[in-house]
């Protein structure tokens, strides 16, 4: 999809997948499986070459000390989903300069 829209002059910009380890918004969402996937994934937006640009929001809300979860400061609570604060480091680390 990435190459066709390329084709038609659309800018594609990948987003990396946010940690969840410590989830609590669906009961055994997190596993070392679905991490090993996440982490695949996220090396693919960041490194595949498909992509015009990437958002790294794994980089942005990842705790470096335990990088399955996001930093607690982040985390609205539940290991899933951004604080406010959260958010907005994920709309921090959208290079604004792709939208050229």
């Amino acid at each position: 999809m990435a190459l066709r829209a390329q084709s038609a002059g659309v800018k594609i910009i990948g987003a990396t997948l946010t940690p969840f380890g410590n989830e609590t918004f669906m009961a055994n969402a997190w596993n070392p499986t679905r991490e090993k996937h996440r982490v695949a994934v996220n090396d693919w937006i960041r490194n595949g070459g498909a992509f015009d640009g990437v958002a790294d929001f794994d980089r942005a809300v990842r705790d470096p000390e335990r990088p399955t979860q996001m930093l607690a400061i982040d985390d609205c609570g539940d290991g899933l989903h951004q604080s406010d604060l959260g958010y907005c480091k994920l709309g921090d680390a959208i290079d604004l300069a792709l939208f050229d």
